[in-house]
């Protein structure tokens, strides 16, 4: 072997070593994992569907097209990882055997799909076929177990979004979830159902850390968004701590505030998202006091009982909040979350690549 026959096959086994390894971050390793492939590919599809996203006018016409971004990556990663093997493996055919490329090509190919129209004589030769074949029925069955358990996360996920559009309506909003739960079950018994919360954004931040296309994923309908969900459970959270009367502390609804702005920083961090992780209480949020004040007339209205002191509660409020108020507007703006209030209707987050929602 020469020079040449020798880069060849490093440069070939590279490739496909790369490709393996892609593969197995994306599909098998339970934990988000950036690789070349992936960083090269979803920001290509992505910028492709929100430019044609761009050009539509309505939120629904928006979000139909928005739809088929994550299938799309899901669709085009086996593609890409099939071609990168088939070109890798044709390099390294090249450099131990005398076929030119097209031949080589050929003859991966063949290996990589177990057609078994192309061969070649010699041991190497069918070592190496033997290897792509294995590798081509490998990234099979890697696929056949993702999407099924990418799916169950899905479906999980979505049960407590409709969950929530029965309880605080659509768009959702943390007021309409605090009203209708008073006026139906009380809002005394609000507190307990947020331990199945708790347990909601555990999931989330496991599957959607380990699966970030997931992220990606659209609700069944243009006005069903995970992340509206999420943040209206949490500002509902936090207004009943602030703002309603009872007992002081509620350990179902703290446990779940900081189980779900933990979710919404691990799931940020996986995109890059800035925010603060030790904010002080203090600090100014997206949400204004005049907004919190509007908020606290309807509550009052629909006869919930307050605490006297607002000012307090304005503090109290905006101390939950400020934990996860930068990454859930980042969010917001990265996946274009349909218009929810104190959601996705204020600024998106700075360099945040988004379109309009309107």
């Amino acid at each position: 072997m020469t020079g040449v026959d020798w880069l060849l096959v490093v440069a070939g086994a590279f490739l496909v070593l790369g490709t393996l390894l892609s593969a197995v971050r994306t599909v098998v390793l339970p934990r988000a994992a950036a690789t070349l492939i992936g960083r090269l590919l979803f920001p290509a599809i992505r910028g492709v569907f929100l430019w044609m996203a761009a050009r539509r006018s309505a939120f629904e016409d928006k979000d139909r097209v928005l739809a088929l971004h994550a299938p799309t990556v899901l669709l085009a990663l086996p593609f890409v990882w099939a071609t990168a093997v088939a070109f890798g493996f044709a390099l390294v055919f090249m450099g131990t055997t005398p076929l030119g490329f097209e031949e080589a090509f050929e003859l991966s190919g063949s290996s990589l799909l177990t057609l078994g129209f192309a061969t070649h004589d010699g041991i190497v030769p069918r070592l190496l076929v033997f290897s792509e074949a294995t590798m081509g029925l490998v990234i099979v069955a890697l696929l056949i177990t993702f999407l099924p358990s990418l799916y169950s996360a899905y479906n999980r996920r979505e049960i407590a979004v409709n969950t929530l559009e029965v309880r605080a309506g659509v768009p959702p909003s943390a007021a309409q979830m605090l009203v209708r739960h008073s006026r139906i079950m009380g809002i005394e018994t609000l507190a307990a159902s947020y331990a199945d919360w708790e347990q909601w954004f555990v999931e989330l931040e496991e599957t959607h850390t380990a699966f970030p296309v997931l992220v990606f994923f659209r609700g069944p309908t243009a006005q069903r968004s995970w992340l509206t969900a999420a943040g209206t459970v949490l500002d509902a959270g936090a207004l009943l701590l602030a703002v309603v009367e009872g007992p002081r502390r509620r350990p179902p609804v703290e446990l779940a505030i900081r189980a779900g702005f933990m979710a919404l920083r691990r799931i940020g961090d996986s995109f890059g998202i800035a925010y603060d992780p030790d904010p002080d209480p203090s600090d100014p949020i997206s949400i204004t006091r005049g907004e919190f004040d509007a908020l606290v007339v309807g509550l009052r209205e629909a006869e919930l009982p307050l605490v006297e002191d607002l000012d307090q509660a304005w503090r109290d409020f905006a101390g939950w909040r400020v934990n996860y108020d930068a990454v859930l507007l980042g969010l917001a703006a990265l996946i274009v979350a349909p218009w929810a209030p104190w959601v996705s209707d204020r600024e998106p987050a700075p360099g945040v690549r988004t379109i309009s929602s309107s």
